[in-house]
């Protein structure tokens, strides 16, 4: 993102108070209530001595009177205010959130390649709240603290003009102090914010892989990598809290010397005698009263430029464009027709391409494998598929029609991924088999995990469907995720099917349980297989061979072994290693 102007951020942020109005506006009469019951102390001071000097018997009555009546006004201000701002600042927090995390959602596959986990999750809880500190928090100072300056200012010119000049001389060095920690505030901030990410991104990978951490003995390594990603942090919360801590006592002191100028001015014998002693004490009290606002206005400074600095991280990915979906034609139900069309692909437009001129076309209701070497762009072709990636050149064709002409959510209706790495939710089973459909039927549910040969492993389960799964699934086996993963498939009722390593890494029973699984899967639909294991694909109608990002043998499985050729290799090669 480009380097954009404070005043534009904010205003930017300004706009998610703007739908919160009403309580805005409540806040800005409870604190205008409190500058106002705060700044008639001075008044006070003022009769107070003036009574002293002049007592009467009304005055007995009025003093005390008022007293409690400013104090019970500041209260009702105080709460307006406090209680109003915190509603719109949790509603910002909210609205801000949910923004960030949907438009996330909708973000090309290129942005979830280039950005950890940690870094994103980050975002979407420690930036939210700092952009949210200076939309709400910061408004908070400034209206309270400000409107009571605004308050005192004008008593002050109201009781002496002429003090009150000399006393604002000082206000331009203190700008200069404010300007001078604004700048340092935000570069600060931006550090602490990645550093952030990498702390919660370090956290996330070790806690999520704490099985291959304690099997390789990787314990200290994780220990020392989160050490100096929290030390870093806190490195740099130091110098924002040393920032801090030497900005304010350096504007106290520029107050401090306005005041005793003032103080000094104020006794000299001409000024003192147009002055009541009453009038005198109340200037010096309100001038005095200045200094705790003055104070709280300059650390908010700290708030609205940590705020800045993660709404330009968190404007930055809003304004990042969502997938490309320019698709108009919603398709009810595909046939199932496939046409990989003279299709290359490469990352990025200075890498090598991973897919090199594919020609591949595939009847509707067949089974065609994938086989070839690890990096021969076999998974890669098969994300263009459901448009994770867009080809570089060439197209997709799907019933006669280009996939891009498609629109995106109802293309991706039409096709089920299982691949070998299951991704399960910390959820009911049911809820996982039904995924999207939350208020499916038992019935529906029970039907495809039939078809999936996982019911009776399910029924044995302390709560059957309802048995929570755990985080991705680790409560159950490798085989009965794979079978949920099916079972997910088959409840979607997909014409397009894609079986990415469906079946790897299973054990034999596991493995024979989801072949016939399989088998009911792929009837009467378009079957892409990924295999690794050649002989899960034998009854294929269709294997095709990639290496290096060509499609180089193309036929069954017999008329393959045949040619002897790389289809031939793999399967002698795979044959000796199982023998």
């Amino acid at each position: 993102m480009s380097r954009t102007s404070s005043w534009a951020l904010y205003k930017r942020l300004l706009g998610y108070v703007q739908s919160e109005w009403r309580s805005f506006a409540l806040a800005v009469v409870g604190y205008a209530i409190y500058a106002a019951s705060s700044t008639a102390l001075a008044e006070m001071m003022k009769r107070l001595i003036d009574g002293i000097q002049h007592p009467d018997a009304s005055f007995r009555y009025f003093l005390p009177l008022f007293v409690i009546f400013m104090f019970a006004t500041r209260g009702v201000g105080t709460f307006l205010g406090t209680y109003f701002m915190s509603n719109v600042a949790r509603n910002v927090v909210h609205k801000l959130r949910c923004q960030v995390f949907n438009h996330m959602l909708h973000l090309p596959g290129r942005f979830f390649d280039m950005h950890s986990s940690g870094h994103l999750i980050s975002r979407v809880t420690y930036h939210v709240e700092q952009v949210t500190g200076a939309a709400t928090n910061a408004i908070t100072v400034i209206l309270r603290e400000g409107l009571f300056v605004i308050g005192l200012i004008g008593y002050l010119l109201w009781t002496n003009w002429l003090l009150t000049l000399i006393f604002l001389g000082v206000t331009p060095l203190i700008g200069l102090v404010v300007r001078y920690t604004s700048k340092r505030f935000r570069r600060i901030s931006r550090r602490i914010q990645n550093s952030m990410g990498e702390v919660t991104h370090v956290a996330s990978e070790a806690l999520t892989g704490y099985r291959v951490v304690r099997t390789h003995g990787a314990e200290e390594y994780e220990k020392r990598r989160f050490e100096a990603a929290s030390a870093y942090n806190r490195e740099q919360s130091i110098k924002e809290a040393m920032t801090k801590a030497t900005s304010t006592p350096v504007i106290q002191l520029l107050i401090a010397l306005a005041l005793a100028g003032l103080v000094w001015l104020a006794m000299a014998p001409e000024l003192m005698a147009a002055m009541t002693p009453g009038e005198f004490v109340a200037f010096i009290t309100a001038a005095s009263l200045m200094a705790k606002p003055i104070r709280s206005l300059t650390d908010v400074n700290s708030i609205i430029q940590k705020g800045l600095s993660a709404a330009q991280e968190l404007f930055g990915l809003l304004n990042r464009p969502a997938e490309v979906d320019e698709g108009t034609l919603a398709p009810h139900r595909f046939a199932g027709n496939v046409h990989f069309e003279n299709v290359r692909f490469s990352y990025a437009e200075d890498q090598p391409e991973v897919l090199k001129g594919i020609e591949l076309e595939v009847p509707a209701g067949q089974m065609v494998a994938i086989v070839g070497r690890s990096g021969s762009g076999k998974s890669t072709l098969m994300s263009l598929l459901p448009r994770f990636y867009r080809p570089t050149e060439g197209r997709i064709l799907i019933d006669g029609v280009d996939i891009q002409d498609y629109q995106l959510s109802p293309l991706r209706q039409q096709i089920a991924l299982v691949s070998q790495q299951v991704t399960l939710f910390n959820t009911t089973i049911a809820d996982n088999i039904a995924y999207g459909w939350p208020d499916t039927p038992r019935e529906k549910v029970e039907e495809a995990a039939r078809a999936a040969y996982a019911h009776e492993f399910i029924e044995r389960l302390p709560n059957g469907y309802d048995t929570i799964v755990g985080d991705n699934g680790v409560m159950l086996s490798g085989g009965q995720r794979q079978r949920l993963a099916i079972a997910r498939a088959i409840f979607k009722d997909a014409p397009v099917l894609i079986l990415d390593e469906a079946t790897s890494a299973l054990d034999t029973e596991s493995e024979r349980y989801i072949q016939r699984a399989l088998e009911v899967v792929c009837r009467n639909r378009t079957t892409f297989v990924i295999a690794h294991r050649l002989s899960t694909i034998e009854r294929a109608d269709r294997i095709v061979v990639m290496e290096q990002g060509n499609l180089i043998e193309s036929g069954t499985h017999a008329e393959l072994l045949q040619k002897e050729g790389a289809y031939a290799s793999l399967h002698q090669l795979q044959f000796q290693e199982e023998a």
